[in-house]
């Protein structure tokens, strides 16, 4: 009866994205469950969800025996962190100038930004090398931070948000004695907080998760941030399992929260009303 209510497409639609679910979740389920096994458990060839011996000593271990592991997350955040307030800021700045200040060259401009998106990322890695080289930054923050301050496909993700951008909102700002800075923190942010909340997800989970430019740009172990620092718990003949999945469940956590306090603005609709 059930299944006749709801229609035998949607029962299926819904037996198929069930299933998904679960094909998705089991690797995540399976690698909390580890970090809390001993090594010789995790290696011994039996899958087993619940730990025979169940265990905290991983966690005090790359906490408290692991003297870089804090420093590690330390950069981690402040790299995301930094990453993606620059982002949010200069990509909406530029959208907003894009789609509603008319300067000579804003076309051109406009496609260049386009054009950039069409490079892969990593072209451009041993130029942006080459750079930090010549410019002292190896081994600094500034190496991680500068090259992913602004992102071209968020600059023109904003743009397309700022074109329905309603100019009555400008105009009685304007009237009101607003500068077109004024104007762009006082009027225009504040309603483009869904679209600067799925920028502030992807920007951070780009940073967060970032190998490739820290292994690059990064030889000082106590600048690693914890993507290379998850990496260092694997020696020559043996990986520390128990270690690496640990860190990974710490490492997980921060994305997920940010993920979780971001998403209401994600998905919430936006209405203009008003014109003051």
């Amino acid at each position: 009866m059930v299944i006749k209510q709801i229609g035998w497409g949607r029962a299926l639609l819904y037996i198929l994205l069930f299933s998904y679910g679960i094909v998705t979740l089991t690797p995540f389920l399976w690698a909390l469950s580890s970090s809390f096994k001993p090594l010789s458990e995790i290696v011994s060839g039996s899958i087993n969800f619940i730990p025979r011996s169940f265990t905290l000593q991983n966690y005090y271990d790359i906490f408290v025996r692991e003297p870089l592991f804090l420093r590690w997350m330390f950069n981690s955040v402040f790299i995301a962190i930094v990453s993606t307030i620059c982002n949010v800021l200069f990509n909406s700045m530029a959208g907003y100038a894009l789609a509603r200040i008319d300067f000579a060259g804003s076309k051109f401009m406009f496609i260049l930004i386009l054009a950039v998106q069409m490079i892969p990322g990593q072209l451009t890695i041993v130029p942006t090398y080459l750079i930090m080289q010549h410019l002292g930054l190896l081994n600094s923050y500034a190496a991680l931070t500068l090259p992913m301050m602004a992102n071209a496909t968020f600059i023109f993700m904003m743009r397309q948000f700022f074109l329905s951008f309603p100019k009555e909102l400008e105009e009685a700002a304007s009237m009101d004695g607003l500068t077109r800075f004024g104007t762009f923190f006082k009027i225009a942010l504040p309603l483009a907080v869904p679209a600067m909340a799925a920028q502030t997800i992807f920007v951070f989970m780009g940073a967060w998760n970032e190998f490739l430019k820290p292994l690059m740009f990064i030889s000082d172990k106590s600048m690693f941030t914890l993507t290379l620092g998850l990496n260092t718990f694997k020696g020559q003949y043996i990986s520390y399992w128990n270690y690496i999945m640990a860190a990974s469940m710490v490492f997980t956590l921060p994305a997920l929260m940010i993920y979780a306090f971001f998403n209401r603005f994600f998905i919430k609709g936006i209405t203009f009303t008003g014109s003051k």
